[in-house]
């Protein structure tokens, strides 16, 4: 097996064992199927572009959130760049799914495609149970940042969603 099979191979094991990584990541920034899609190869390239640099001493799902969240957030600014000189039609999800959705969670996505890229990194983050150091390991920022970023993050989410569920 040649050093290029080797690594090939490596990486899509490491691919399949943190797939939801990818998943959450493409979720968070993309509302529409082909987006995701789009976001998705977008990611999985430069993964596996960057692999060559990846040290194997440290975490992998570390190393593949920075890659993973600096490619979206690169692809969100892009998207909204591009937007802007299209000036199409926006999209309307009308997909049976999005319109069973119940209110609450309507709501919450709303309020997190309204966040800044570094607070919507922080909030899947948080959400997928990394502790504050990983996070900050990630995002590149202290771990006493994170906390006070993501008590800030909550107060504002509670207050928005107290505020819509008053309307």
């Amino acid at each position: 097996m040649s050093n290029v099979e080797g690594q090939q191979r490596a990486f899509a094991t490491l691919m399949d064992q943190h797939s939801g990584i990818l998943h959450r990541v493409v979720r968070t920034y993309c509302r529409y199927p082909e987006d995701q899609h789009d976001l998705a190869q977008d990611i999985r390239m430069n993964l596996w572009m960057a692999f060559g640099r990846y040290d194997s001493k440290r975490s992998f799902s570390t190393w593949m959130y920075r890659v993973a969240l600096n490619t979206a957030i690169s692809w969100v600014r892009k998207s909204e760049i591009r937007s802007r000189f299209d000036g199409g039609p926006v999209k309307e999800d009308t997909t049976a799914a999005s319109v069973e959705m119940d209110e609450r969670a309507k709501t919450l996505e709303l309020l997190i495609e309204g966040l800044d890229q570094m607070n919507r990194a922080l909030l899947i983050l948080y959400m997928d149970d990394l502790s504050h150091a990983e996070i900050g390991e990630i995002l590149g920022i202290s771990t006493g940042n994170v906390a006070v970023r993501i008590s800030r993050l909550k107060d504002r989410l509670r207050t928005k969603i107290a505020q819509n569920e008053e309307r």
